[in-house]
Parts: structure tokens; sequence; C-alpha cells
């Protein structure tokens, strides 16, 4: 399994906006890609600015390049984003996963180590 990680920075006072735009144009879009795991929307905020990363789950190099027109290096942007973003960087880092930690196991009682 591969992560994409993009990142893109806003103004604070637009990041609830920005977020908003997400969820109706970035995630529904993520959502339909053959190969698309999942994804999380993390955001920190730093004075006057607010980061954004997507950390989206693929299940290859190849399912990406399929959803970025070929290049799977390519940061994808949608025709809005310009409004919000302060730098539109080109490039987004993949990792492979090389572990996890299940959902379940969040839940399971302590072992008592």
């Amino acid at each position: 399994m591969i992560a994409r990680v993009w990142r893109g920075i806003t103004p604070q006072e637009q990041a609830d906006a920005y977020l908003e735009h997400l969820r109706q144009t970035a995630l529904p879009s993520l959502a339909q890609q053959p190969g698309q795991r999942g994804a999380y929307v993390l955001r920190r905020v730093q004075g006057e600015r607010c980061e954004f990363q997507i950390i989206s789950l693929w299940d290859s190099l190849e399912a990406i390049g399929a959803w970025t027109g070929g290049d799977p290096n390519r940061s994808v942007y949608y025709p809005e984003d310009e409004q919000f973003l302060l730098d539109m960087e080109p490039l987004v880092r993949h990792y492979e996963v090389a572990d996890r930690l299940p959902a379940a196991a969040l839940s399971a009682e302590p072992s008592g180590r």
C-alpha cells in the first residue's frame, strides 16, 4: 500500500471554508478512484496560516498515476483551490506503508504489559 501526502497552506481565516471545499471536491473525487483505499485530512493553525495535509492510501503508484493523468508525483488541484491556497506545490510525497495498527486493536483490552 502507498501513502500519498499532499500539503497546502491557507490563510487562517479561510481554513474552515477550505475544509468544506475539500469535502465537496477532493474527497468525493478520491472516493471514486480505482485503487484508492481511504484518506485523512489533517490541519493545524500556525499564527495567521493553516496547514493542511491530505494523506491518501492507494493500492499502487500505477493507481495514483491513473488518477493524476500519468505522473503519480504530480499534485492534483481543482479550479477553486487557487482562491484559498497561498502556494500551489507541484509535487507530493509517497511512502510505502510498512505496517499499521488495525482499528480493532485500539479498542482491545490492554494485555497488562
